[in-house]
């Protein structure tokens, strides 16, 4: 039997699942068995009655993302006092509602359930993603890039929504690469992932370029349609709830997206007012952050370009990875300068780097640059 085929291989889905499980635990038993540590509930929201206009009391803290989505779980109809911007918080529903349906209404299960869904769905992408990589006759442990990637793995341990979303953006994926002629399957998942994390849209305009530039008019308009119209219904409704729409830069550091590339990390130091802090972030997001996001933008733009005659060769991987390096040249600061933030929001980008280099450059230099984001998963001990 070739190695290859052999059962007993250890797997980098079944990596991901130990590295988890044991950090899952270690979090635990330093935290004392409070399962709630992993929706790491500040103060300033304890008491549900936190207005924007006023701020946190002094003295009180801010806890972290899980916590908003534990309000909501918790109490899905009124914890708008619970939360800082509640239409951008209401607005990922999908992970709330799947802890409060699997916690029974629980409220001491909800945070048992988020790490569930969150590993399994983790675990899973990290399983996809192997086959993937496999279909393009490289190494599956490169998908050890994405399943041991610190954005992701501190998200488990802090139930935001990233394992869930990207989980699912994966899923859309390896849905088109099996064939499926059925747009309005993947425009369902991808649906499914829009309403986890909003950030999820650039999969989205990654499937609609592609269908398009293969003149698929019926596919484009099925995904654009099937996303976009139920994610617009449900912006709506929130603004006839709450009087404001999720959509958008938001949470306590809420700013704009950048018009010139990269200011969100250049303001760092303009803001800061200091050099070391500059230097030291810096030095962390340049070769993470930025170099991977420019090379994205100019490999895949370069294909398209030499292409432009033929539009319909460019493969899905490329117009995935145009879009989600992309995004990253114009993050707000107030994603740049928190630490978890930009690791969090990179994620798509990850898959896709991945992807792309498995097709375009096997066995050289881009897709071996992609296991440096192994190496930042040293920063859990932050978590």
């Amino acid at each position: 039997m070739a190695l290859r085929t052999c059962p007993g291989l250890v797997r980098p889905w079944q990596v991901t699942l130990a590295f988890c499980l044991v950090y899952v635990a270690v979090v635990l038993a330093l935290n004392q068995g409070d399962v709630k540590t992993f929706v790491t509930i500040g103060s300033c929201y304890a008491t549900c009655d936190f207005r924007l206009d006023v701020g946190c009391p002094e003295g009180t803290e801010n806890g972290y993302d899980g916590q908003y989505a534990y309000y909501i779980a918790r109490d899905p109809g009124g914890s708008l006092g619970c939360m800082d911007v509640p239409a951008y918080r209401y607005q990922r529903i999908l992970l709330p509602l799947l802890g409060r349906v699997l916690s029974l209404g629980v409220d001491s299960l909800i945070p048992v359930a988020f790490v569930l869904v969150n590993l399994i769905a983790l675990v899973t992408g990290t399983a996809l993603l192997e086959r993937l990589l496999v279909a393009q006759g490289v190494s599956r442990w490169y998908a050890l890039t994405y399943g041991l990637f610190f954005g992701v793995v501190v998200a488990v341990r802090l139930s935001t929504t990233e394992p869930l979303a990207y989980g699912l953006a994966i899923l859309a994926i390896w849905l088109s690469h099996q064939g499926s002629e059925r747009p309005w399957l993947i425009a369902l998942v991808l649906l499914a992932a829009m309403l986890t994390k909003e950030t999820t849209g650039v999969f989205v305009a990654g499937f609609v370029l592609w269908y398009a530039a293969r003149r698929r008019w019926r596919a484009a308009a099925t995904v654009a349609l099937v996303v976009g119209i139920p994610f617009a219904l449900w912006q709506l409704y929130l603004y006839s709830w709450i009087e404001a729409i999720g959509a958008g830069p938001g949470g306590g550091g809420k700013s704009s997206f950048e018009l010139i590339p990269y200011n969100g990390m250049w303001r760092i130091y303009s803001d800061t007012g200091s050099l070391a802090v500059f230097l030291l972030l810096g030095g962390l997001f340049i070769p993470s952050v930025v170099i991977p996001s420019a090379w994205g933008v100019w490999v895949t733009l370069r294909e398209v370009w030499c292409q432009r005659r033929r539009l319909s060769k460019v493969h899905l991987y490329a117009w995935l990875h145009l879009a989600n390096a992309g995004i990253l040249m114009i993050v707000p600061f107030s994603t740049y300068r928190e630490f978890l933030g930009i690791f969090r929001f990179m994620v798509g980008m990850v898959i896709t780097h991945v992807l792309y280099a498995a097709l375009r450059y096997p066995g050289r230099r881009p897709l071996i640059y992609s296991t440096l984001w192994i190496v930042l998963r040293v920063f859990v001990v932050s978590g």
